[in-house]
């Protein structure tokens, strides 16, 4: 593993000017010096909540994926079930909350399988994703901004979804894949 403490921060940010802000993004500009010395530019979408994301897996490897249409790419686009953490709440705290909020689900056993950045060029936003296993099944309770549909289907199909394109969120890509590997190698109980 690399000691991320030995490298040090080459950027200098002269002024960070708040562009815009709202209850999830806040947008800055920022006049820097780049790695080079040269003067620049640099905008940063700061995230003010955790991207969370379950990939549900019962005892004959079936998943659940939810369908919704995805304003900012202006199409329907199929996932995992996944939201928004709140900064200081344990992420399974809200990963709980959340696929009991899309699907109904509940589950008893819960394995973080990764950790990432979604777009570490542009923002900050940083994701959760678990594993979820011994499911039960309830109604779900969506918000009203989301107009969802939850489909059941095989563990492999999700995997071949994300191979043929069909999903292309990039947590569900993330969380289905490293899903894969882990249960190819064993490591999921």
């Amino acid at each position: 593993m690399l000691n991320q403490a030995k490298f040090q921060n080459p950027w200098k940010t002269n002024t960070n000017r708040e562009i815009y802000d709202n209850p999830w993004i806040q947008v800055t500009h920022r006049e820097v010096v780049d790695p080079s010395g040269q003067d620049g530019i640099y905008g940063v979408v700061h995230f003010k909540n955790i991207a969370i994301g379950i990939v549900p897996l019962d005892n004959d490897m079936n998943t659940w994926i939810v369908g919704q249409f995805r304003y900012t790419l202006n199409q329907y686009s199929w996932e995992i079930p996944e939201g928004g953490g709140a900064l200081g709440t344990p992420a399974l705290e809200s990963a709980k909350r959340e696929l009991k909020e899309e699907t109904g689900i509940i589950a008893n056993h819960w394995t973080k399988i990764l950790e990432l950045h979604t777009s570490n060029s542009v923002t900050d936003e940083y994701g959760v994703a678990y594993v979820a296993r011994g499911l039960t099944f309830g109604e779900s309770e969506p918000e009203s901004t989301e107009q969802l549909l939850v489909r059941k289907i095989p563990f492999q199909e999700a995997l071949d979804m994300v191979f043929r394109d069909e999903i292309t969120d990039a947590l569900s890509m993330a969380a289905i894949m490293k899903t894969n590997l882990l249960l190819q190698k064993g490591l999921l109980g």
